[in-house]
């Protein structure tokens, strides 16, 4: 017992000074193999209950784990950062939406759905953010880009995985509400769309290079036809 106790300082330890989630196998460093997955589990979820009622909380995201602020007291500590959130534009969030929730899809996916072109500012700009990246290509004429959001993405949410999306009409307050730096605008494009939602100048499919070197897509969502029944 003296030593599943100190296995779980050092798990506490651990959590408290990391930057990023830490995932079960990266814990399991920790102790040199000494510690198996389960008991590494279970002594996560004795310290997980442990917290509760704190201020603080340990959550699973999809990355791994991390000690979070609870969402009650987000509003006080917004005060000591009392900079604004950033609002996204209507085109940055139905892209977001349809990518979640129909990954894979190319821009002319995204267009198809949308109804309108897709300015690459939008998708620059995600992809800036972290929230998407490309992961392969179509095999049809042109192989157009394919993209998928990232564990990042899910993290930034406090989510563990795509199931856990919630229903679409709530995804803008969600996004808006988590903590975020701005949206880096590399193109001109962006400042456009937000001022016309529906987009910018129509532009071909496609071109770019495939930047999905070492990036494995994530599973379809369970919601694979909402996005296009509600944001068409």
């Amino acid at each position: 017992m003296d030593d599943l106790e100190q296995a779980k300082a050092v798990l506490e330890t651990a959590l408290l000074t990391s930057q990023e989630p830490l995932s079960v196998a990266e814990l399991g460093k920790l102790f040199d193999g000494e510690i198996g997955a389960d008991t590494i589990r279970r002594l996560l979820e004795d310290l997980r209950a442990g917290w509760e009622g704190r201020g603080v909380e340990l959550a699973s995201v999809a990355s791994g784990w991390r000690f979070q602020a609870r969402p009650e007291f987000q509003r006080y500590l917004d005060r000591l950062n009392p900079q604004k959130p950033p609002k996204y534009s209507r085109a940055v969030l139905e892209t977001l939406a349809i990518i979640a929730y129909r990954q894979p899809v190319t821009r002319g996916d995204i267009e198809n759905i949308r109804g309108v072109s897709v300015s690459p500012g939008v998708l620059k700009a995600l992809e800036a953010r972290g929230w998407i990246d490309m992961v392969g290509h179509r095999e049809v004429a042109g192989r157009p880009g394919l993209y998928a959001t990232t564990r990042a993405f899910l993290d930034d949410l406090g989510l563990r995985s795509l199931d856990e999306l919630p229903p679409l009409d709530d995804l803008g307050s969600l996004v808006e509400a988590a903590e975020q730096p701005p949206l880096e605008s590399a193109a001109s494009d962006l400042d456009g769309v937000a001022s016309n939602p529906d987009g910018a100048a129509s532009r071909p499919e496609g071109g770019g290079g495939d930047s999905s070197a070492g990036t494995e897509p994530l599973p379809y969502s369970r919601a694979d036809t909402v996005a296009s029944e509600t944001l068409n």
